[in-house]
């Protein structure tokens, strides 16, 4: 049953109002409602500010670019640790590869790592990874089964934005990897990790529920926001659900069994 999993994202259950009801309520008679009903939320900077601009570099030019093409994980994972090419590793404690199985069929890509992922050197930690985890368990997944990274390898200052500089830099890693672990699907959380990976400049509103490929590989790539902006929004957990749902129906579509 996933109603465990559903409460521990925090998604209220939804009940059916008692027969009797005053005049004002009947409105609302034919319609399921919430146990809880918090005020409408509308999305946060950190998912309705200005998109990012579209990347200049294609998956190609940008693999060339940093000689990554032959690597394997481990040769990958060691040309990250002792990256030096934008100005983050002067202020990065540790750079956060990525972690999990590295044969799954499902790839986890967030924005950037955080003061919790900097000082430990995995990504999606703190409140933010305990609510994708109970995402990934209201899939009927575990953290261990999906692979997760990010869109950059090093945090920026005060969990400010990627530049678009920042995230060129970063991108033949992403890239390599992709084609290293070869998903079924990919699940971009967050508006930054969309834009960058699917090289649109959408909003969230936009390319939710949309169906996107990576690059010319025929990975489906579903959109959805970060865990991060739903601790912000609890109102939106629902929406994210529903995004969730649409993954595993694209999941099962590239012939994957739930």
């Amino acid at each position: 049953m996933r109603d465990p999993y559903l409460q521990a994202m925090g998604i209220e259950q939804w009940v059916r109002r008692e027969p009797h009801l005053h005049q004002s309520d009947v409105a609302e008679e034919k319609h399921d409602v919430p146990v809880k009903v918090l005020p409408a939320v509308a999305e946060s900077s950190a998912e309705a500010v200005t998109p990012i601009p579209v990347m200049e570099l294609s998956p190609t030019q940008s693999r060339q670019s940093h000689n990554v093409d032959g690597l394997d994980w481990s040769g990958l994972e060691s040309r990250v640790s002792e990256c030096r090419i934008c100005d983050l590793h002067a202020t990065r404690t540790h750079t956060v590869f990525g972690m999990g199985d590295r044969n799954a069929d499902w790839m986890i890509i967030g924005e950037a790592p955080g003061a919790d992922e900097d000082k430990q050197g995995e990504p999606f930690v703190g409140r933010a990874g305990e609510l994708l985890t109970a995402m990934l368990q209201a899939m009927k997944l575990r953290r261990e089964q999906v692979y997760i990274t990010n869109i950059l390898k090093c945090r920026p200052p005060q969990n400010r934005d990627p530049s678009q500089d920042e995230i060129r830099c970063c991108q033949p890693y992403l890239h390599r990897q992709i084609e290293l672990l070869r998903p079924k699907v990919i699940l971009a959380v967050g508006r930054i990790a969309a834009q960058s990976l699917l090289e649109r400049d959408e909003t969230m509103k936009a390319m939710r529920g949309q169906r996107f490929e990576y690059a010319d590989t025929g990975i489906p790539v579903v959109v959805t926001y970060h865990p991060a902006y739903l601790l912000r929004s609890p109102t939106e957990k629902r929406k994210s659900w529903q995004d969730l749902q649409f993954a595993l129906r694209r999941f099962a579509e590239q012939g994957g069994r739930s």
